[in-house]
């Protein structure tokens, strides 16, 4: 039985400016990272999420991935926040444009949304108390 979710995976075009961007505008913590062993090259970049949960991020994306509504497979990631308009205030104010302001969605949980420099979508949520999801989570 799966226990929960340990990481997300991205590779990226310039692990600088990805670490800049996950670490300084969206708060995460870097860990540590991981060399080849055969080469000493660097080859993933561990960025602490909270809990059990990472973000790693790979060096050396060469070609985009482009995002269509249409394509199956990964869609976006939703990382969770505790005051979504002070997050969203946050970002704006380090020089990131939100695609989408906060506004309460259809599942009666606040989002906004932003992509990170290699264009992976990113759902920011705070979790209302009157959302399925509290009422899952405080059902348990």
């Amino acid at each position: 039985m799966v226990t929960g979710i340990t990481h997300l995976a991205l590779t990226v075009k310039d692990m600088e400016t990805s670490k800049d961007f996950f670490c300084r505008v969206l708060g995460f913590k870097k860990a540590f990272e991981i060399h080849e062993p055969e080469t000493g090259a660097p080859w993933i970049v561990y960025l602490h999420a909270g809990g059990t949960q990472f973000v790693e991020l790979f060096y050396n994306g060469a070609r985009d991935n482009p995002w269509g509504p249409e394509l199956r497979g990964f869609n976006h990631i939703c990382f969770a926040v505790e005051d979504i308009q002070h997050f969203a205030n946050h970002v704006e104010s380090e020089g990131y444009t939100l695609d989408v302001k906060p506004r309460m969605g259809l599942d009666n949980n606040w989002q906004c949304w932003l992509t990170d420099p290699d264009g992976v979508r990113i759902e920011i949520m705070q979790i209302s108390p009157e959302s399925p999801h509290a009422q899952f989570l405080g059902g348990r």
